[in-house]
């Protein structure tokens, strides 16, 4: 076929007529929202709060303990002139307390407008973006909330599962009541 014979090929076909289907489509777009997660593991389960609550992850170092605290509160510490409390996650979530090594971290959190407290994890991770309608709710596994009491949900990432926490109610679990405090 000459180039002239394809091109009245082409207009013959161009003058034919065929429908056009259009598809009305309505793609509802849903927002997705992420959440910026600080991962660490305690005891090789990957753990994460709320990455907006960390103000700095610390190598570990000495640690000024306090007569009279509460078991999980290891101690205090110096941080550019200011005392930051120092608790240990493992007695926190009723573990067998561990050796430090080169991998102990210290993750320094904001716990209200006035404090500033750290806590003692076995080693940091990464920071994760996870979608929000992606956190489940944590299963429960006990007849009581009581040993899930720290858990604000379960995600997965990267085929790993991570225990989301709810840090306030962490600290607020070893932070005297007004109620205490007036004894």
């Amino acid at each position: 076929m000459s180039m002239d014979g394809a091109a009245a090929q082409l207009k013959m076909m161009q003058k034919v007529d065929v429908p056009k289907k259009t598809v009305k489509s309505r793609a509802v777009q849903e927002e997705i929202i992420f959440n910026q997660w600080a991962t660490f593991k305690v005891n090789n389960e990957l753990f994460a709060i709320d990455v907006m609550q960390v103000k700095e992850v610390l190598r570990y170092s000495e640690i000024t303990p306090v007569p009279g605290s509460s078991e999980c509160i290891k101690g205090i510490i110096n941080l550019r002139g200011n005392v930051v409390t120092v608790l240990d996650t493992r007695l926190l979530f009723s573990l067998k307390a561990r050796e430090i090594d080169d991998d102990t971290r210290i993750i320094v959190v904001e716990y209200n407008e006035q404090e500033v407290v750290g806590m003692i994890v076995d080693s940091v991770d990464e920071v994760v973006n996870i979608p929000q309608n992606d956190i489940e709710r944590a299963p429960s596994v006990a007849s009581d909330d009581s040993d899930r009491r720290f858990v604000q949900g379960v995600s997965y990432y990267e085929n790993n599962l991570i225990i989301l926490l709810d840090l306030t109610k962490m600290l607020d679990s070893i932070t005297p009541t007004s109620a205490e405090e007036n004894k």
